[in-house]
């Protein structure tokens, strides 16, 4: 006679096995189908738990519910292999990471991050046209699909390559959808579960290792897809786009600034260059008499002329242009870099120089800030506000202009000649393709998210 537990032990080994085979039988099917994924399909090792809905990651592992694998599984192939590459894309754009960089948030906050990142990755699959990974369209997802078209990429679909988790729960917390909603386009894209995500676990390699190997899979899975572009197909250029848009270098827009800044001496008593020890040594052997007392003068850099160029053009939205403006402000106002004596020109340009406002004291920052509204709405020609720095100097306007910053978009005409003062363009891009900036100029690409996470 068979010993009950020794039954039950042999049909659980038994279901483990067939789900083993069941996921790397779609491993290799999604290898087939997309070899580009092969180091990333190899980097997720298959871990049973029986207390997750279906499948599972934490970045270094796949979880998996063999019941529930096994019942998809004979319900649809597909729906098991679009899982598994589901769960491969929070991984490779570190959705499961990205979200502790936000701090402690409240149940609404989560669930709109949880939401966020299962739309992007469902709505970047679709791009990709493959069988193995289609699944039917409910009517809520649709309805969802629908909406970020429309609110999120403001219905360009040329724009779709932009379309990230970030931009996405942006939109939803700021949409203020009801709860009912919010659960029917939950379960409309939900593929697996994300309680790993929260999770702290011993004995797993920490998360800026796992971050590091993620981001090695991703920038050799952007090379093999440039590579091999025309195996990989014109409908992987959405997915290749989220590739570069997720390696492309950071970029530290408050030390970016700061190379604007010039060496003078002010008033102010100089603690680092200061020697305690002679100091010390006066007040034992003289009584309250020091050798040596700190220096009442300091060398620090600051930020004193320089110009600021805002391309008012169509193509540029104002609410960027603020949160651009916002951030310079801040940084320009810190005590270590802004002189009380500056003179900042700030020029609003489109294919002409619309406005022109001086700033030459701090309180001025804040009060145009405040007021700031955008002029011109014409055309883009990057050589207008050159020639009118150019008659500004001429005139004796600037004495030390040590740079000048030009946010823009990036489609205009560029000057040729190359001034005698440091120039950046600042792009707020959200297609992030090259744009031919000429070799003397600085280019710095940011996004949105860059300048959401200096606050």
């Amino acid at each position: 006679m068979i010993n009950p537990n020794m039954e039950q032990q042999l049909l659980e080994e038994k279901k483990q096995s067939i789900s083993e085979e069941i996921l790397r039988d779609c491993r290799n099917e999604l290898y087939l189908n997309m070899r580009f994924l092969d180091v990333a399909l190899s980097a997720l090792r298959f871990l049973r738990d029986d207390g997750i809905p279906f499948l599972a990651t934490d970045g270094s592992n796949l979880y998996y519910n063999p019941q529930q694998l096994m019942q998809t599984y004979r319900q649809s192939k597909e729906l098991v292999n679009r899982a598994y590459f589901h769960a491969l894309l929070h991984c490779l754009f570190w959705h499961g990471f990205l979200q502790e960089s936000r701090g402690t948030v409240i149940r609404r906050e989560k669930e709109c991050w949880d939401l966020a990142c299962d739309m992007a990755v469902e709505l970047m699959m679709d791009t990709l046209y493959l069988k193995c990974i289609h699944r039917p369209k409910s009517r809520a997802y649709q309805e969802a699909a629908m909406w970020v078209q429309a609110e999120v990429l403001s219905g360009d679909k040329a724009s779709a390559g932009s379309l990230t988790a970030q931009k996405i729960y942006r939109s939803l917390c700021a949409a203020h959808f009801p709860p009912e909603q919010l659960c029917a386009w939950k379960e409309a894209f939900s593929a697996d579960d994300h309680q790993y995500w929260y999770r702290k676990r011993p004995n797993m390699p920490t998360r800026p290792r796992q971050k590091e190997q993620w981001e090695d899979i991703r920038e050799k899975m952007q090379t093999e897809m440039e590579l091999f572009s025309k195996e990989a197909g014109k409908s992987s250029q959405v997915l290749q786009m989220q590739l570069q848009a997720a390696n492309r270098k950071r970029y530290n827009y408050r030390e970016f600034l700061r190379k604007f800044a010039v060496l003078q001496e002010v008033m102010q008593v100089d603690m680092d260059t200061f020697d305690y020890i002679y100091y010390q040594y006066g007040m034992q052997l003289y009584h309250n008499m020091p050798l040596i007392e700190p220096l009442e003068t300091k060398e620090i850099n600051q930020i004193q002329e320089f110009v600021i160029v805002i391309d008012t053009s169509m193509s540029c939205k104002e609410t960027l242009v603020q949160k651009f403006l916002d951030q310079t402000w801040a940084i320009l106002k810190e005590s270590e870099s802004f002189s009380r004596r500056i003179h900042v020109h700030i020029l609003q340009c489109d294919d002409k120089v619309r406005e022109d406002v001086l700033i030459e004291r701090p309180e001025q920052l804040e009060q145009y800030r405040k007021n700031f509204t955008v002029t011109g709405l014409g055309g883009t020609d990057f050589r207008p506000p050159f020639a009118y720095v150019e008659e500004l100097r001429q005139k004796g306007e600037f004495h030390r202009l040590r740079g000048l910053l030009y946010f823009t978009d990036g489609y205009g005409i560029f000057p040729v000649k190359k001034p005698d003062y440091d120039v950046a363009f600042i792009f707020m891009r959200e297609d992030y393709q090259d744009v031919d900036v000429p070799p003397w100029a600085i280019r710095l690409i940011l996004e949105e998210e860059d300048l959401e996470d200096m606050k």
